[in-house]
């Protein structure tokens, strides 16, 4: 995050210039646009949708009630808003300002299109409120053409409302004498009805005819249970008695109850007996016993003759079936008792029934006459409840149309303002600080999509993979050249960063440390700077120091030490001179340097001569450590050529200089050639040179000089 911003504010700083040039120009647009917009009055007014003021009358307050808005559907306040703005509202306003100022009738037309244009109608968010505003150079003019606007939008709303009542008025009017006829129609074809099918009440005669059925039921549930009494105890009787016909029962009855009988069963019986012991000592052909026989035989006749003449129709039973005895006339008489009382239960049980189908025949067609009279009672009370509407509509109707009710009225009168609307300077101004912001945030961010040069350390490190070895400050235009050495080597802030870089080199490396190249991507990146103050640094810590100038095409190393280029490399290859006697030595102890010589026509045929690295080699033997300035990387072959024969080569860069293509491309083709590259070093940093090191060596500077004049001048 310290690390985005940082970089964020030194791209800013970078790129200040063009951004507040971007910037100024669009707040001077603003102001030029402020001084010569002409003054305007934005004059205001609120009305209010207010459905709660409503008539005294439904039909009133149905005539003032809006639809609600609906998504993708109408909404009230958006069609008010329209009518305010509507040739009709209009033309009644300026008829009002008119009639206030005088105007003629061909200005007022003139007026009505201007005041379409500038008239604006806004629904506050959230509210049923309309705000009416129109913009004009006088302030007077424009407020009473807004109340006239508002004056006639209102008295127009009441004109439509009360309009509206008068026409349901008159159509309710045409319509009740119509409801009342078809109320009597069907009135009187419902009583016909009624009259022919006998139905007064359904929900009454339905009500009796099952509370009777109920009844009925309930009887006939009675006497089935009687019934069935009678029949079980009929069947026992009939078992005990043996009686299989109830006259013939009826007939032993009386036959055991009759006197006559009675005697004639006891002679019976007494002839009987004498027989019977007869026989038991005489014969059948006895006088004695042939007289018995007479008289039994006698006795039965009377007796028989007496049986018919007590049995019902004269019916012959057996004199063993008659109930002599009590307990057999008593079960004979329950029989015929029971026997009488069971058919009068089933007369009745058939009578009941009889009843019951009757009442649900009657209770079956009582829904059928019922479903005829239906549509005839429906059609009575719709008809009724028509007339009924109509009337309360055709009061409402007259009530409404008596009102003057709308439902939408002033809230706020418009007054003049005393100050203009428009333009609006505060406005103006910050939407041009945030317009000139943006804009200058897009130049910046255009010049560095468009710039790709390299911009500070972090970068080259992250963009090439390789290690940072330094970062090296911007050097003063006297400290360049290096005659003499002093003003570079007694500032701190410039011999530390070439010194740690020079250590970075040292350590960095597994053996010790002989020969480096020092190139570049392009010229003008400060490599021959480079090269000579690392060599002077390399002299400083007491290292016999070789500085070659192998770029032969742009020599400039002897400038730097205020040297002769001749003798130099060229007079050595050729074997003209040593490289003892061509090397020349400086002011600064420890530092030799050997100038380029003579300019070659063909330079890359020496340096890629055996001489060459015959030359590299003796210089690597006889110093401490040897140090090459060579060609750019993009300019000729020379640096991967002497870096072959070196320890390495140190690539330097120069923020918003090197071009990171080129740099990439550069040390791609220096990895795929296998040829070893030491690392990178960022040369001309200012403002990001302090931040590398543990503490600002300027302020240590400071303190040291300081302390040494103390100790001086004690």
């Amino acid at each position: 995050m310290e690390k985005g911003l940082s970089s964020l504010l030194f791209i800013l700083k970078r790129r200040a210039l063009p951004a507040l040039a971007t910037f100024m120009a669009v707040i001077g647009g603003a102001i030029i646009y402020l001084l010569i917009t002409p003054r305007l009055y934005e004059i205001s007014t609120r009305l209010i949708l207010d459905q709660k003021r409503v008539s005294v009358s439904e039909l009133g307050r149905d005539l003032t009630q809006l639809s609600s808005a609906t998504p993708g559907g109408s909404n009230p306040l958006a069609d008010q808003a329209e009518l305010i703005k509507s040739q009709r509202i209009l033309q009644k306003a300026l008829t009002k300002v008119a009639a206030e100022s005088g105007f003629s009738s061909p200005e007022n037309e003139l007026k009505v299109g201007q005041l379409s244009q500038n008239l604006k109608v806004k629904i506050v968010p959230a509210t049923n409120i309309l705000e009416v505003s129109y913009l004009n150079k006088d302030p007077t003019l424009a407020t009473k053409v807004v109340n006239a606007v508002s004056q006639a939008m209102v008295e127009d709303n009441t004109q439509v409302i009360r309009q509206e009542a008068a026409n349901v008025r008159k159509f309710l009017e045409k319509k009740v004498p119509d409801a009342r006829k078809r109320v009597e129609e069907a009135e009187q074809k419902e009583n016909k009805y009624r009259q022919s099918s006998g139905i007064v009440s359904f929900d009454e005669q339905t009500k009796s005819l099952v509370n009777s059925l109920a009844i009925v039921e309930e009887q006939e549930n009675t006497l089935v249970a009687q019934l069935q009494e009678l029949r079980s105890k009929e069947v026992s009787l009939r078992q005990v008695t043996d009686t299989k016909a109830l006259n013939q029962a009826y007939a032993a009855v009386r036959g055991g109850q009759d006197e006559e009988l009675k005697a004639l069963r006891t002679k019976l019986a007494e002839i009987e007996t004498k027989l019977v012991q007869a026989r038991l000592s005489l014969t059948d052909s006895h006088p004695t016993v042939i007289n018995l026989l007479g008289q039994r035989n006698g006795l039965r006749a009377l007796y028989f003759q007496g049986l018919a003449r007590v049995s019902p129709g004269n019916i012959s039973i057996s004199s063993s079936s008659v109930a002599g005895d009590q307990i057999s006339q008593d079960l004979t008489s329950q029989l015929i008792v029971n026997d009488v009382e069971r058919l009068a239960v089933e007369k009745r049980f058939r009578s009941v029934q009889a009843h019951r189908a009757n009442l649900q025949a009657r209770l079956a067609q009582l829904p059928i006459k019922q479903q005829q009279l239906t549509p005839l009672t429906r059609k009575r009370e719709e008809a009724v409840e028509s007339l009924k509407l109509l009337q309360s509509k055709l009061e409402e109707a007259r009530i409404a149309e008596a009102q003057l009710v709308g439902n939408i009225q002033i809230i706020e009168a418009a007054q003049p303002p005393k100050e203009p609307s428009l333009p609006n300077k505060k406005a103006v101004l910050a939407i041009a600080t945030v317009f000139g912001t943006a804009l200058a945030t897009g130049i910046v961010l255009l010049l560095e999509f468009m710039d790709h040069t390299l911009k500070d350390a972090s970068e080259a490190e992250e963009l090439l993979k390789l290690p940072l070895l330094g970062v090296l400050p911007r050097l003063p235009a006297d400290v360049i050249a290096l005659e003499p050495s002093r003003r570079f080597l007694d500032h701190v802030g410039l011999v530390e960063p070439y010194r740690t870089l020079f250590k970075n080199l040292e350590f960095r490396s597994t053996e010790p440390l002989r020969s480096i190249v020092v190139s570049s991507t392009v010229t003008g990146e400060g490599k021959s700077v480079v090269a000579s103050h690392l060599a002077v640094i390399s002299a400083m810590l007491s290292r016999r120091t070789l500085l070659i100038d192998a770029d032969l095409r742009r020599p400039v190393l002897h400038t730097l030490f205020n040297l002769v280029p001749q003798p130099g490399i060229t007079d050595v290859i050729d074997s003209e001179r040593s490289l003892e006697e061509t090397v020349q030595r400086t002011h600064i102890a420890n530092l030799s340097v050997l100038s380029c010589g003579d300019l070659y026509g063909r330079p890359s045929h020496l340096l890629e001569s055996e001489a060459m690295k015959s030359l590299i080699t003796e210089a690597t033997q006889r110093y401490d450590c040897v140090i090459i300035d060579t060609s750019p990387l993009s300019a000729c072959a020379d640096a991967q050529t002497l870096g072959r024969q070196s320890d390495g080569i140190l690539l330097v860069t120069r923020p918003d200089f090197t071009i990171k293509e080129v740099l990439q491309r550069a040390v791609s083709e220096l990895t795929h050639n296998q040829i070893p590259v030491m690392g990178v070093v960022v040369n001309g940093i200012t403002q990001q040179t302090e931040r590398y090191y543990r503490y600002p060596v300027n302020d240590y500077r400071s303190l040291l000089s300081r302390g040494l004049s103390e100790g001086s001048s004690a």
